[in-house]
């Protein structure tokens, strides 16, 4: 069983997940500070120069705090857009596969499609060069 524990978490697949949840975690950091320190404070001076995690309204005495949600929502959407961003150029960087060789073509005659390796049309009969 342990030997069979080893070879899991030996795997690429397991490594490579762990690698991308630490970078994960640390790019979280980076971007909540971004959001927290920087871009918040400024939204909040725009919208009456309060902490904008601390706007909030109350209902029956509980105190809602949208700011808070605003707050998260614009994490989410600067984490999504970096990743957006990285996934675009680790495509491009990818190669397409050269196209394959084609194994059919059409009778000049009756413009069936047919096996390339053919000389003689099946359907009209018609000798190929």
């Amino acid at each position: 069983m342990i030997k069979e524990f080893k070879e899991f978490v030996m795997r690429g697949n397991v490594l490579d997940l762990a690698v991308a949840v630490i970078i994960g975690g640390a790019f979280g950091k980076i971007v909540g500070s971004l959001v927290n320190d920087i871009l918040m404070p400024l939204i909040g001076a725009i919208f009456g120069g309060s902490a904008f995690g601390e706007l909030s309204f109350q209902v029956n005495g509980v105190d809602i705090f949208w700011g808070l949600f605003i707050q998260s929502i614009v994490d989410f959407l600067i984490v999504a857009f970096v990743i957006f961003l990285i996934v675009k150029a680790a495509n491009s960087f990818k190669k397409t596969p050269p196209p394959a060789d084609p194994t059919t073509k059409e009778c000049p005659h009756c413009f069936t499609t047919i096996s390339i390796k053919a000389t003689r049309c099946p359907n009209c009969t018609s000798e190929l060069k």
